[in-house]
């Protein structure tokens, strides 16, 4: 491998190993630290909270960005090694990376494929990685000079070299060492969607910062009524959004415990705010297209089949149009008269998002707790005890 070419391929794993940081990062404060507002939610499509609290930025709990991580390192030890091991190993180099980015580069596609058809949205910080992916395939693909047929033969000489030399034998360890720990103790994600254990509960300290910090939220106060409750939640909702649906699977146990536990004091509002030009026309562009006929399918919906509307929308996203929609509130909702009730249906849609408009809402969901405002979705368990500490100070008022 020349110099110059295994230069370029560290500095393209040395880019990727940061942009991996960075996300991994991101992620870990948007699911631990309620008060976190990632650097890189520029507007509802270039939104790095959508891909990460979406299912497709974890494998098993763990971020994706922490096994992209552990990649590059290997990709910069491999290519550290095109510069200094001896001339046999170093001219076989570049095959190993042509093979490790072109595994790499399908999961690249994949994920790429599920942003932005899928989430349709988008993380700088994960595309600073993609092009990453992409440098190392390309600097190592031309860099080959040998048939990649030949490979297995080399990597079984190399590996003799390897179990001779005691630096490379530590390296070794070291990093399978430091990779296991890391995939063994970073904090994973709760999925309560697939059934997985429940998030570790915070610790003292953790809770009593969340206090401080949601204590210290103005409140804004909502002409919305309450009946009777003592919290009120006012969530502008698209249907089509991901995070949305996710923090409705996330938060429907919350409020189910609250409601066994103190019937009638948490009372869960839902507001419209979809993403789409077509009934929201504060938007530059249209990002959900079946987001408008989701809202008012939800909306005709006779009241012992709201659940399971909204249960299949959230459950449909990916493929959701709006044709699909309205097949769907035949067939589940039983609404007969969706397109003669349309256009009544979307008035009351656009009213909510006139007052969305006048609350300042930027994406969704948004949350108001009380007239606490709580934009994107919060981890699981300060949600819960947003609600807790709402109830605890409602009864000694």
């Amino acid at each position: 491998m020349s110099k110059r070419a295994a230069l370029l391929a560290f500095s393209c794993a040395l880019v990727g190993l940061g942009a991996s940081v960075a996300a991994a990062y991101v992620h870990y404060h948007l699911l631990y630290d309620p008060a976190y507002s990632s650097f890189c939610d520029v507007n509802a499509t270039i939104n790095c909270t959508q891909v990460y609290l979406s299912r497709f930025s974890t494998v098993r709990g763990v971020p994706v960005a922490i096994f992209g991580a552990l990649w590059f390192v290997v990709a910069g030890l491999l290519s550290v090694s095109g510069l200094t091991a001896r001339p046999t190993v170093r001219e076989n180099v570049p095959g190993y990376l042509f093979v490790g980015s072109t595994l790499a580069l399908a999961v690249v596609l994949y994920l790429g494929y599920a942003s932005f058809v899928l989430l349709r949205a988008v993380c700088l910080v994960c595309l600073t990685t993609y092009a990453a992916v992409i440098g190392l395939f390309l600097v190592s693909g031309a860099a080959t000079s040998f048939p990649m047929t030949s490979l297995p033969r080399r990597d079984t000489r190399d590996l003799r070299v390897l179990v001779t030399s005691p630096l490379a034998i530590t390296i070794a360890v070291l990093f399978f060492a430091g990779a296991a720990s890391t995939l063994a103790f970073f904090p994973r994600e709760e999925a309560r969607a697939t059934g997985e254990s429940a998030p570790p509960a915070p610790t003292q300290d953790q809770r009593s910062e969340f206090e401080r910090w949601y204590a210290s939220q103005p409140r804004v106060p909502l002409i919305i009524p309450n009946d009777g409750a003592k919290v009120l939640v006012v969530k502008f909702n698209d249907f089509q959004c991901p995070a949305c649906g996710q923090s409705y699977l996330q938060y429907k146990p919350i409020f189910e415990k609250y409601e066994a536990e103190h019937p009638g004091a948490v009372k869960l509002v839902l507001k419209d705010y979809p993403l789409n030009r077509d009934c929201n026309e504060a938007l530059a562009q249209t990002i959900h297209p079946a987001a408008c006929d989701a809202a008012v399918a939800v909306r005709l919906a006779p009241r012992n089949r709201v659940e399971a509307m909204e249960e299949w929308l959230y459950t449909h996203q990916p493929a959701m149009t709006p044709p699909s929609v309205r097949q769907a509130a035949r067939d589940i909702a039983q609404i007969g008269d969706f397109d003669a009730k349309y256009a009544a249906t979307i008035s009351l849609v656009k009213g909510d998002v006139a007052l969305g408009r006048q609350l300042g809402i930027k994406a969704t969901p948004t949350f108001f707790i009380n007239g606490v405002k709580i934009e994107s979705a919060m981890a699981p368990q300060y949600f819960d005890q947003a609600i807790a500490y709402e109830l605890q100070h409602a009864s000694t008022k």
